[in-house]
């Protein structure tokens, strides 16, 4: 739940935002280290009026200082190229969901085994939801499994966006983005459109509920009646 002050990112929910908070982590560790190393270094420069002008046109020290920039991109690079491909591969999915953004409301279609379709509005703030981010018609998805969201848009370019879940897709109008994801855990989960796409742009909120899948299927059979 977002609250006031918070330096933190939001818990993760999905594998893919596991090892997206486990390469923050890990390069924050590296950023921190070359500012400390650099700030202690200029401030020894600062404070030493005999700079050994030797040792700063040494042919050493420059490639010794070359070189360990490069290896620690190398080490940022990695991780990094790893979760990219995996946040692109699709996974036999389960269930496909399709997404669409309208000015300023999304819509959800389960078009794979149910013919379902509804729209996704914010409801009106008052005391017992968080304000501007719960909706009339929540998308309800079963956890530990593969899903599938194809995102498009009816008008202009929306970002499907959940931030716990690791997941943010541009809406095109003409075209269909695809991506895979998988709840660990029942629970809600809340995102905004993150395209500024409008005059009500901060009012189409996403919240999806994730259960187990028994109550996902009694779901569906009570929606489809």
């Amino acid at each position: 739940m977002p609250s006031w002050m918070k330096l933190n990112l939001s818990n993760s929910a999905s594998p893919t935002m596991e090892q997206l908070i486990f390469f923050h982590d890990h390069t924050m560790i590296i950023i921190a280290s070359i500012t400390t190393t650099v700030m202690l270094m200029m401030i020894s420069t600062l404070k030493n009026k005999l700079i050994n002008r030797n040792l700063l046109e040494n042919q050493f020290t420059e490639t010794i200082w070359t070189i360990i920039p490069a290896i620690l991109l190398i080490i940022i690079a990695l991780p990094s190229l790893k979760i990219l491909y995996l946040m692109e591969e699709i996974i036999n999915p389960s269930i496909s969901v399709k997404a669409i953004g309208h000015q300023w409301y999304w819509s959800y279609e389960y078009s794979d085994k149910y013919k379902l379709e509804m729209e996704s509005y914010m409801k009106k703030s008052n005391k017992k939801i968080i304000r501007n981010m719960e909706t009339d018609n929540r998308l309800v998805l079963p956890f530990l499994t593969q899903t599938r969201m194809i995102v498009s848009s009816s008008d202009v370019i929306h970002s499907w966006t959940i931030p716990s879940l690791g997941v943010k897709m541009d809406a095109i109008p003409g075209r269909l983005n695809q991506i895979s994801m998988m709840m660990k855990k029942p629970g809600l989960f809340m995102g905004q459109c993150s395209e500024i796409c409008g005059a009500n742009h901060s009012f189409m909120p996403i919240t999806m509920e994730s259960t187990n899948m028994e109550t996902f299927l009694n779901w569906m059979n009570s929606e489809k009646k």
